[in-house]
């Protein structure tokens, strides 16, 4: 494993805030780029985290440094996974060793960290509009802060980012707003605008870039002049610039560019320029994601998000071997689903596919190369995923949305009106449900049972294994109906006992529950909800040692509930429920919800909700993160104990 030294760098080490960036030349911050270029790389090669979109920025983020003091001036981020420049030169560089790790620094801006991150955003499409909040804030309160947006192509298209320009007539005073575009989301950009930049972009040489910057700083506005008059200046005087500014000049928002955005000097020489705008604009620059690592420009999707890897050297670094999780020889949950919906469409030419630019994320690679035809990825645009998929299901087709909870999120208006309202069977298949590890509280997916459930018509499940995450989906798809099912990220549980595998095999039935351990004279039954049912499992033979003898019950469903389990607690079992989400809002809070329509002080025994807390978990290891939140076999059987006790 490389190591990452801070011995053999000329610059960097001498680099402890903003303020050592503006006292270097050009040329000294193309050298200082090169070795953070290298220092990114070797660091995520150890820890994992957001390589290729990181080695695009490299440049950009020196620039607007150097030129803006963004202890006061305001930099927010859009999407956060791109600042890890940003966190070397504000003071972070010595704790990049733990990126993203135990007592490490988030992946993502965090205010917490340091003064210079204004929001903790692990989101797309929210930059413009804080902006302008934070302008108008600013203008209300009689204060002159600079404000800089950085917004990547793939968010842009985003439908919060095109409602904030509807509304950037409200800003007026200085509002820059940098549009990186290197043509990539997780996934390559989807959509009408991402091929109106990609022909704007395929049409420059990099002789036009420089034209074009010359052409903009020749006819900036001086004292005196008006925007409108530097911009129609700068249309007279170079025709490419045409083509490029038409979608945003038709918004009444000035634009400037494109330029390469990883010339420093020209850069630096537009930021000091449009600075000092006192209208909002939009500087649109050009960049290579993945820029210095070969494998990370030419695979970008393999390198948007990785865990730790190995640099071979001897191939100038061109030839890497990924190290995944621990070899277990099993699949992932995503592997599972992924693998059989391709199956299954292969019977079925009614189902169809919808992701929201994340394909290989949510384990459709396979049907994207199968069906080409019956795949639709709509870039980040959750919302009108969901939409869509509406539209297609009540033409009579089977659409199936694949999205990572903490997104899907962003669509709860649109499932509750296009979907749950109509109930139309769309299937939500709801990957990195749960504690997700390393990307920490913006990406856990510990909230989804909570606004789902609460929806007359939806129907939520969870499969606990490999063959009931196949049952899960044969089930929802034959379903009139929409049918959520929620499974983590995190490769599938080892085989259990014979009994329970018997039990997980048995087909789905719309609410009802399945036995997985059954103990002569139990006294207390461990319930649990989806991929936690290993756990459930392992607390039952702990409490086996101590003579306690735990039914374990897999629920399988928390929309509708099956009743027989509340009616365990009336017959004198005391009942623990066990969820990979938060307490509050549950699976739990459902089971609490039917019990209470039935209570009985005279022959009801407990129950106990064992989830997440109701706070945001930081950013760790999945084990780590499930041991933290009490949903772990120890936590389970030290609760079973303490009830029996009392």
């Amino acid at each position: 494993m490389t190591e990452i030294s801070h011995e053999n760098w000329k610059f960097l080490n001498g680099i402890d805030s903003p303020e050592d960036v503006k006292e270097l030349s050009v040329s000294q911050l193309n050298d200082l780029a090169d070795e953070i270029r290298r220092f990114i790389l070797n660091s995520v090669a150890q820890t994992g985290g957001h390589l290729a979109s990181n080695l695009g920025v490299v440049e950009l983020t020196l620039a607007l440094h150097h030129v803006f003091d963004f202890k006061k001036d305001k930099l927010l981020w859009d999407v956060g996974h791109q600042c890890y420049t940003h966190k070397i030169i504000t003071g972070r560089k010595d704790k990049f060793k733990l990126l993203r790790k135990v007592d490490g620094i988030s992946g993502f801006p965090n205010p917490a960290e340091s003064e210079y991150d204004q929001f903790t955003v692990g989101h797309a499409g929210t930059a413009i509009a804080t902006a302008i909040g934070m302008a108008i804030g600013q203008t209300q309160q009689k204060k002159n802060s600079k404000i800089v947006a950085l917004v990547g192509d793939a968010s842009i298209v985003n439908g919060v980012s095109f409602e904030a320009l509807n509304n950037l007539g409200l800003v007026k005073r200085q509002l820059l707003i940098v549009l990186n575009d290197n043509s990539m989301a997780i996934d390559p950009t989807q959509g009408a605008v991402a091929k109106y930049f990609s022909k704007i972009r395929l049409s420059q040489t990099y002789e036009d870039l420089r034209k074009t910057t010359h052409n903009i700083l020749e006819h900036l506005p001086v004292i005196g002049k008006s925007v409108d008059e530097a911009v129609e200046r700068i249309k007279k005087g170079i025709r490419m610039v045409l083509p490029a500014s038409q979608m945003f000049e038709s918004l009444n928002i000035p634009y400037f560019g494109p330029v390469d955005g990883h010339d420093i000097g020209p850069l630096i020489k537009l930021f000091k320029a449009l600075a000092d705008i006192e209208h909002p604009a939009i500087l649109h620059v050009y960049t290579k994601k993945g820029k210095g690592f070969h494998p990370a420009g030419s695979q970008p999707s393999r390198f948007h998000s990785t865990g730790p890897f190995k640099i071979n050297n001897h191939k100038n670094g061109e030839c890497v071997e990924v190290e995944t999780a621990p070899k277990t020889g099993r699949p992932t949950y995503t592997n599972v689903f992924g693998k059989h919906l391709a199956e299954l469409a292969e019977k079925d030419d009614k189902i169809i596919s919808i992701t929201s630019a994340m394909c290989n994320g949510t384990g459709l690679v396979e049907f994207r190369k199968r069906f080409e035809d019956r795949f639709y990825d709509v870039g980040i645009a959750e919302s009108a995923a969901v939409d869509i998929a509406a539209g297609l299901a009540r033409t009579g087709l089977k659409p199936v949305v694949c999205i990572y909870s903490t997104f899907l999120q962003r669509s709860f208006d649109q499932i509750f009106q296009e979907v749950a309202l109509q109930n139309l069977p769309v299937v939500f298949c709801v990957d990195r449900a749960g504690v997700v590890g390393s990307d920490g509280p913006t990406h856990h997916g510990l909230m989804d049972i909570g606004y789902l459930r609460m929806m007359p018509n939806m129907v939520l499940t969870a499969p606990a294994d490999e063959v009931e995450t196949k049952l899960a989906l044969e089930f929802a798809l034959s379903q009139d109906k929409p049918v959520v099912i929620r499974y983590p990220k995190d490769v599938v549980p080892a085989k259990k006992s014979a009994p329970a595998r018997r039990a997980c095999a048995r087909p789905f039935k719309l609410g009802k529950s399945v036995v997985v351990k059954k103990t002569k004279d139990s006294v207390i039954a461990i319930v649990s909800y989806g991929s936690v049912l290993t756990e459930a499992l392992e607390a039952a033979e702990l409490l086996a040692e101590d003579g306690i003898a735990a039914d374990v019950i897999n629920a399988r469903f928390a929309a509708p509930i099956d009743e027989k389990i509340v009616q365990l607690a009336h017959k004198g079992k005391a009942i623990i429920t066990v969820e990979d989400h938060t307490a509050a809002c549950g699976f739990g809070s459902a089971v609490l919800e039917l019990a209470a329509a039935s209570f009985d002080k005279s022959t009801m025994k407990p129950i106990v909700v064992l989830g997440a807390p109701r706070s945001f978990i930081k950013h760790d290891t999945r084990p780590v993160q499930l041991m933290q939140a009490g949903i772990n076999a120890d936590k389970i059987a030290q609760t079973a104990r303490e009830m029996l006790e009392s």
